[in-house]
């Protein structure tokens, strides 16, 4: 519970919240709630800065000079009109529905109430420090979340700030923040995923062995489950696409196609994504786990590839194979496919430019994500290159024996 104090006969109250070292102020007048931050820890000093701002509070009222002021709820309110309107088609809708969420379910129980004016470095930090604090049933959210939370945030203020509620974005950035270090994102290794693949194949046979004994028409769905699993981790691993583009894709956006520069039939898939409408075109791996969902599915061209997510059923077998984190503890999900994608056509001798492009990412994200971990692409010749000069002159210093040692 947060602690409560009144002063001026109930006509100002402080309070400070969970977690917060800084005492805060509200007092009502003109017909509304007034908020405002003390900046001061000691709840004597928090006292007398209150009874100074109330008093000053007061007499601009007198004079007029306290007009209503739009809170953060009038301009979170003004951007989720405005944001999906304006940026129709240029964002994905998810990611749209992502920050209406944000701000329905944690910005504005925080932030509603406060004047605009109110908010600044001191508040934003106090909110983080509040949704950090634990508590029993809380989950607390990571370092990413937060960050998408600030995003959210200062989108709300950039909104404000177009229509003249405030004059500046305040500073929301994280404080005390260190260099990030560079995940490497969790892949499996030709090892594991051959693994990986013989187990929801296996999976399948036990599946369909219960399905004859029991005889029953729900069994035929796990069936069909099972084998669409299976194929779902072969299609990702041999295309690179990211799970949520697999979940929009229809069979009108995939083509079989022979390569003229490999001899060997492909994919051509138009992906629908966050960034728009990109292509891929997959590996050879990829044709025959598509042609046994057609034959199975027997769909409509716009019937969805993968209308059901299998999460629930993925991790079951990766927890079954001691698979769900790799060796630095990173959790492996259904990305981890794409990843893995990734991982190998380097390993192959791929050009990275292109396997960006394939993937729609950028040079940079590979080198920064999965390059850097592949001992493949050290060249050892490059490396370990010496100028003649240098290796007489080692020779001399070491000595015609030592030098010639093996």
């Amino acid at each position: 519970m947060s602690e409560k104090h009144t002063i001026l006969e109930g006509k100002v109250h402080l309070y400070r919240r969970n977690g917060s070292p800084t005492w805060q102020c509200s007092s009502y007048l003109s017909g509304r709630n007034w908020r405002i931050s003390t900046k001061e820890a000691s709840l004597s000093k928090a006292k007398e800065w209150a009874e100074d701002w109330y008093f000053n509070l007061k007499d601009k009222g007198r004079k007029g000079e306290l007009a209503a002021e739009k809170t953060f709820k009038d301009a979170a309110q003004q951007f989720m009109a405005e944001y999906e309107v304006l940026t129709s088609g240029e964002r994905n809708a998810r990611w749209v529905q992502d920050h209406y969420r944000r701000i329905r379910m944690y910005l504005t129980p925080y932030f509603g109430k406060m004047a605009l004016s109110q908010i600044n470095p001191g508040t934003v930090q106090d909110y983080r420090i509040s949704r950090l604090q634990p508590a029993e049933g809380k989950k607390l959210p990571s370092r990413s979340t937060l960050h998408h939370e600030t995003v959210t945030l200062r989108l709300v203020l950039k909104a404000a700030v177009r229509h003249r509620w405030i004059s500046h974005v305040p500073d929301v950035s994280q404080p005390y923040r260190a260099a990030s270090k560079v995940v490497h994102r969790a892949w499996f290794s030709q090892e594991e995923y051959k693994k990986l693949y013989e187990a929801t194949r296996a999976n399948i046979k036990k599946v369909r062995d219960a399905s004859r004994k029991a005889k029953e028409g729900g069994e035929a769905r796990q069936v069909w489950l099972a084998e669409q699993l299976h194929d779902k981790i072969l299609f990702l691993a041999n295309t690179g696409i990211r799970p949520d583009e697999a979940n929009t894709l229809q069979y009108r956006d995939v083509q079989i196609v022979n390569d003229d520069a490999t001899g060997h039939s492909i994919l051509e898939i138009e992906v629908r994504g966050k960034r728009g409408v990109g292509f891929c075109k997959s590996m050879p791996g990829a044709v025959h786990p598509f042609r046994r969902m057609v034959s199975r599915n027997k769909p409509n061209p716009t019937d969805r590839m993968f209308p059901v997510d299998h999460k629930k059923q993925f991790n079951s077998i990766l927890e079954k194979l001691d698979l769900k984190f790799d060796r630095e503890g990173h959790r492996r999900t259904l990305y981890s496919l794409r990843h893995s994608y990734i991982s190998f056509r380097l390993l192959e001798g791929a050009d990275i430019y292109q396997i960006a492009k394939n993937c729609r990412t950028s040079v940079e994200m590979i080198e920064k994500h999965y390059a850097v971990h592949l001992k493949n692409r050290l060249d050892a010749a490059a490396i370990n290159v010496r100028r003649k000069a240098a290796v007489r002159e080692a020779r001399e210093s070491l000595g015609e024996e030592q030098s010639s040692a093996p």
